[in-house]
């Protein structure tokens, strides 16, 4: 199994550098024109972005300084999404590259096309020699000329012959000391360039739409036995915030203000709150303190949370004020509320445990199941829930991860039914590794309980 796993990385480890040099090829190599400084710059940002990637999941995983992992994570997980959507664009652009290869021989053949017309017609070049040029057709010739004089006409016409149409036309030279871009050249730069200025505008509109913070969407979900007291009753759903060396205290706090503004009855932090300890997040996640609802607010934990010290961030967030659920369950009107540990948390004998949560409840009334993974949705079901609220998938966060988060999860995003079970999952509030999102934006879902009996 060992010797798997390490062939399994090495190929990985392949196929990343080989995608890299295809990239630094269709980029660097090809756009310029030979060796000097702007090749020695691609090359080193080439070589540099890798590796600052790989230092700062390293550095975050490893849980060094936390300065260090500050120093690594921006150009790092910048460049992983950017190398992303740079291979993308070089990809749609080898199929462009030939309509673009075939425009510039149409653009070439143009001018070409006039030369020859003009040397097949025996115009002049240049219009001052032929209005220049003595009128021979309107002076008699001079009889008094020699034999030598007469023939010199003839000699003229047969220099001012048009040239045969096999003679190739001579080319005007570069200026010196500037030699002209070949086609392939020229063809290069407008295809990298593009590509390049594609992933760039992608990855910035992408970054700006995390760190401007999430937008409230809402969800209304009937529950049949919801009694009517509790129609209309609403949950502020957050998850992914995924506080680190990128995302901040001024982040948490915007996603405080915009959970408060919504004027909630609760709130259920469904996981992912933090990548890294409370040593180093603490402060990060002082806002949280701020949260406000009728019925407060309350927090299971994520895989992520198990990376970072869960049982110290479950009694982090208690003395913040939010009430941990792991694996238990309280009544409110009108509906029980449960929560379970995340399945990350069995590799430490605290995954979720729904027999402690849900085993003894009265069945007869509505219950909401807070769980951070989409996967449990068939024990929920099991169980008897009418409503489990989840986050994990992100969305996908950057296309066409999506594709990928759709096939591990039961529910990507939004309101599906398992049996009597609706599971509603959140694309989260932040992002994991780049701050960037690309067909999956960011949101604080506000889930309204609806009664059939009202």
């Amino acid at each position: 199994m060992a010797a798997l796993v390490v062939l399994v990385g090495l190929a990985v480890v392949a196929a990343f550098a080989a995608l890299h040099w295809y990239a630094w090829r269709r980029l660097v190599r090809d756009t310029t024109a030979g060796p000097g400084l702007a090749r020695r710059v691609g090359t080193v940002v080439f070589v540099a972005g890798p590796l600052l990637m790989f230092g700062g999941l390293v550095a975050e995983r490893a849980g060094a300084p936390f300065l260090v992992q500050r120093v690594l994570a921006w150009p790092g997980f910048m460049w992983m999404a950017l190398s992303l959507y740079l291979l993308l664009a070089l990809i749609v652009g080898e199929l462009a590259r030939p309509l673009v290869r075939r425009w510039t021989e149409r653009e070439e053949a143009v001018p070409e096309r006039v030369r020859v017309a003009v040397a097949q017609s025996g115009a002049t070049a240049d219009p001052d020699e032929a209005s220049s040029a003595p009128d021979r057709t309107s002076s008699a010739p001079d009889q008094t000329s020699s034999a030598p004089e007469r023939a010199a006409p003839e000699a003229e016409k047969t220099a001012l012959a048009p040239a045969p149409e096999s003679a190739p036309t001579p080319t005007p030279a570069p200026a010196p000391g500037r030699a002209a871009p070949t086609r392939r050249l020229f063809v290069s730069r407008v295809v990298g360039g593009t590509a390049a200025a594609v992933a760039a505008s992608t990855v910035g509109y992408g970054t700006y739409g995390v760190l401007r913070g999430p937008k409230v969407k809402r969800v209304t979900v009937p529950l049949a036995k919801l009694p009517r007291g509790a129609h209309g009753f609403r949950i502020a759903v957050v998850s992914d915030i995924h506080l680190g060396p990128i995302l901040g205290r001024g982040f948490s706090q915007r996603v405080v203000d915009t959970v408060n503004a919504t004027q909630p009855d609760l709130i259920a932090v469904v996981g992912d709150l933090v990548d890294g300890s409370v040593e180093d997040l603490g402060p990060a996640a002082a806002p949280l303190a701020g949260l406000r609802a009728r019925h407060g607010a309350y927090f299971v934990t994520g895989n992520h949370e198990y990376f970072s010290g869960a049982e110290q961030w479950v009694d982090h967030v208690r003395e913040l004020g939010l009430r941990p659920l792991r694996n238990a369950r309280t009544e409110l009107p009108g509906f029980d509320l449960a929560g379970v540990d995340d399945v990350a948390g069995e590799d430490e004998g605290k995954g979720p445990d729904f027999a402690k949560a849900l085993g003894d409840r009265d069945r007869s009334r509505a219950s909401v199941l807070l769980a951070h993974q989409p996967v449990v949705i068939h024990d929920a079901v099991e169980h008897g829930v009418d409503l489990q609220l989840s986050g994990h998938t992100h969305g996908g966060q950057l296309w066409p991860g999506n594709l990928v988060a759709d096939l591990a999860n039961p529910t990507l995003a939004g309101l599906e039914r398992y049996g009597d079970t609706q599971l509603y999952v959140t694309r989260g509030a932040g992002a994991w590794g780049p701050p960037v999102r690309v067909g999956a934006p960011s949101d604080i879902t506000v889930v309204e309980l609806a009664s059939r009996q009202a």
